[in-house]
């Protein structure tokens, strides 16, 4: 049998559009030119078999060659005529729908026949709807208690099971606050660096409980069975650091101790008005430094302080007076105190983003060139699991290691029902966030960068976030019906992209050019999860025929969403 007689030879593809009622089709063997060798082309639908048989003659010969493709489950218009023609490197087929894939009609026909037949909590249901990322805080808060493995190895992570659980902040709510409050460093702006501060505070890691974001789980190190903090490819002893036990670095006791001067200066102090419940406005943290200086809390301010021009020198000036002349009058919180204790809180500030933000995919924006992002490995298989902050190279900035949800599971047996994170794999958590990245920015091209050395990696532009599509292989006609799958088209984005691995090292300048000249997001991750993004981008173009596999220049592919 030749290659162009050999059904298992010919791949198929289906693909569909968000709100558009078509279904297309690419048949394909790249050995073959139907343009040339289908002649008589024939394309049947088989609605109560679920497939198409495709049929044509043979080049120069009277001998019929037959393929049956399984039609994906959709509701198609049997009235409708079925377009189909044979091109250079592929047969084409559209059919018409009565609805598109994406119609909330169809999700819910297709819920109740997945229910019926699997269950609700069946894992194969979750591939064939979008990824819907959330903290997953109720699911996990409604077990008595939590352990986590490695996906891949299934080794445990944790020495207890979990049970405390919180949701950690958004990265974004620093604007927000500024957008309710405003930005200024005095008066009534004041309050959006008081609750930013205070806010996350608040979030510390701690032993037993668990940080959640849509990302990311985020652990203390001494709920893990193995932790091993390193500087580059050296194991050291950590120094004492934000959350130790031990105490404070040099730098923060001293400035530690100018505060508690202060504080005792202004511990006689008291408010002018009395309808103020604040009573001190400097607070004095634990002597053993396990917290950062923690926001100071909120009081009036009088017109005279708010309104005099040069508000801040202003209020410091006052403050002094107070201090000279032994005087009681209130004394407004917002002024910068001390200038090391206020450089304290604007280091603080410098990496709260991307401290705490999503580290799965760090906007460059939200980094800080003190913080230092090392990879967390599986102690038994060495796969990555996550990455946990360092500063200056030295001990970590507050003791937490954050899992990236594709990289563990809840159950030892990864992907089953009990797995509360089975529907998280890196392809899919990389495109829900590459969108919704579109969507805040207002961009749809991407240079995402490692995240140690800062060097470009991968350009991707999102073509079409829409998209349906699956893949598979020919049957032929001597096949049982019962033999045809079952097939569920699966929701992925259109993209190209380039390697920046294959790019001259020399042109640098070229990437820089390409992120100013298209107004493009700059995001960096781990250079292991860039590599199997880029085998998955590649081994995805082999879905479509050879036509389809370039556009601009550059490849076109999908990924799943």
């Amino acid at each position: 049998m030749s290659n162009l007689e050999n059904p298992r030879n010919w791949r198929f593809t289906w693909e569909a559009q968000s709100h558009s009622p078509n279904l297309r089709l690419f048949l394909f063997d790249s050995q073959a030119k139907p343009s040339v060798q289908c002649r008589n082309l024939e394309v049947q639908l088989n609605l109560s078999q679920s497939h198409l048989l495709v049929s044509w003659l043979k080049e120069g010969e009277k001998e019929e060659v037959s393929l049956r493709v399984p039609i994906p489950r959709v509701l198609i218009d049997s009235e409708a005529p079925v377009s189909f023609r044979a091109l250079d490197d592929h047969i084409e087929v559209k059919l018409v729908l009565l609805l598109p894939v994406d119609h909330p009609i169809v999700s819910s026909f297709d819920l109740m026949l997945d229910s019926s037949e699997n269950g609700y909590n069946d894992p194969s249901l979750d591939a064939a709807k979008p990824l819907v990322m959330d903290t997953d805080l109720k699911s996990l808060s409604s077990m008595e208690g939590v352990h986590f493995y490695c996906r891949k190895c299934s080794t445990r992570l944790t020495k207890s099971p979990l049970r405390n659980f919180v949701e950690m902040p958004s990265i974004d709510w620093r604007e927000v606050a500024d957008n309710w409050f405003g930005g200024c460093c005095c008066s009534f702006g004041g309050i959006s660096e008081k609750l930013v501060t205070r806010f996350a505070n608040s979030y510390r890691c701690a032993k037993g409980v668990c940080l959640l974001n849509f990302t990311t789980i985020l652990l203390f190190k001494d709920d893990l069975v193995a932790f091993k903090l390193y500087n580059g490819t050296h194991e050291y002893q950590p120094r004492p650091d934000f959350s130790s036990d031990s105490g404070l670095s040099e730098d923060m006791l001293s400035s530690q101790e100018r505060t508690n001067d202060l504080c005792e200066k202004l511990s006689s102090i008291h408010l002018k008005d009395n309808s103020v419940s604040t009573s001190a406005l400097v607070t004095k943290e634990k002597a053993s430094g396990n917290e950062f200086f923690s926001a100071l809390p909120l009081s009036d301010f009088s017109e005279t302080e708010t309104s005099a021009r040069g508000c801040c020198v202003h209020t410091a000036d006052h403050i002094q007076n107070h201090f000279d002349e032994g005087s009681q009058h209130s004394v407004p919180e917002t002024c910068p105190v001390d200038q090391n204790t206020s450089q304290l809180l604007a280091n603080q500030k410098l990496f709260l983003n991307g401290f705490l933000g999503n580290v799965f995919m760090a906007k460059s924006y939200n980094l800080s060139m003190d913080i230092d992002w090392m990879e967390f490995v599986c102690p038994n298989c060495l796969s990555l699991l996550g990455a946990y902050p360092f500063y200056n190279g030295a001990a970590p900035i507050d003791g937490g290691v954050r899992l990236f949800k594709c990289y563990v599971s809840t159950s030892s047996s990864a992907g089953g029902s009990g797995d509360l994170f089975r529907k998280y794999s890196l392809e899919r958590m990389f495109t829900n966030q590459l969108v919704e990245n579109a969507k805040d920015e207002l961009s749809f091209r991407t240079l995402i960068r490692d995240f140690k050395t800062k060097s470009p990696l991968l350009q991707i532009v999102l073509l079409n976030p829409n998209s349906w599509c699956c893949s598979g292989y020919c049957l032929d006609t001597t096949s049982a019906a019962e033999s045809i799958l079952k097939l569920d088209l699966l929701p992925i984005i259109k993209v190209i992209f380039s390697d920046c691995g294959e790019t001259p090292a020399s042109q640098p300048r070229v990437h820089e050019d390409w992120i100013t000249r298209n107004v493009a997001d700059v995001v960096c991750m781990f250079a292991r999860q860039l590599d199997e993004l880029i085998q998955s981008l590649s081994s995805a173009k082999d879905i479509l025929p050879p036509s389809y596999n370039f556009l601009q220049g550059l490849p076109l592919s999908s990924l799943q969403r």
